[in-house]
């Protein structure tokens, strides 16, 4: 079966989500980032796995469910921490980030064949998840991250490496309040969805 790995930054505020301030503030950016993550942890722990590891900056709270392995995210780029994460593993394994609660269990239950490779692509040119049937570290580093075009060269960096790349839908990120809108949009039973209604609510926005 499946290594399930989830990278995330604990959410503080002022650490996460700034791109949502304004107009939410440091600490409803973090909210959300909270409820974000909540509902991308509930997503895997529902999916069957051989393994549920939370790749973690920072410390864990109450929104962190049972049967997750905490471990830490180590120092350097993000394409060094996502190395990292990957390296840990043995067997195939599926990364995904907190930016993406409208995530289901149904997206994550993938198959690997040998040589597979899966990715799934950002709107905004990232990718929300990478899945290799067999880790390779050396498959990340070197991705210039957070940009345009980062899914494609991580995708172009698979099939230079002889993999068959399956890919799975592409996702919007939440990365701004107008993400923020649209993601709840397509999940309104998720936390997420609750959290934003009720800062709404509350800053009648």
């Amino acid at each position: 079966m499946t290594t399930l790995l989830v990278i995330a930054k604990e959410p503080r505020p002022g650490q996460v989500k700034t791109r949502l301030t304004p107009p939410f503030t440091p600490a409803e950016a973090a909210a959300l980032a909270e409820a974000a993550l909540a509902d991308t942890l509930h997503a895997v722990a529902a999916t069957p796995a051989r393994r549920r590891v939370l790749v973690l900056d920072g410390e864990t709270g109450p929104w962190l469910p049972p049967g997750f392995d905490v471990v830490p995210q180590c120092a350097g780029g993000l394409d060094q921490r996502l190395a990292a994460a990957f390296g840990d593993c043995d067997g195939p394994a599926l990364l995904i980030g907190m930016d993406t609660p409208q995530l289901t269990p149904d997206l994550l239950a993938v198959d690997f064949d040998r040589n597979d490779a899966h990715i799934g692509l950002a709107e905004d040119g990232g990718f929300w998840a990478l899945g290799l049937a067999e880790p390779d570290p050396g498959l990340l580093r070197g991705v210039p991250m957070s940009t345009h075009t980062t899914g494609a060269v991580q995708r172009d960096r698979l099939v230079a490496a002889g993999l068959r790349v399956r890919e799975l839908p592409v996702l919007r990120d939440v990365d701004t309040a107008a993400d923020a809108e649209a993601v709840a949009s397509t999940a309104p039973h998720s936390c997420f969805a609750s959290e934003l209604a009720r800062l709404r609510a509350v800053g009648d926005r």
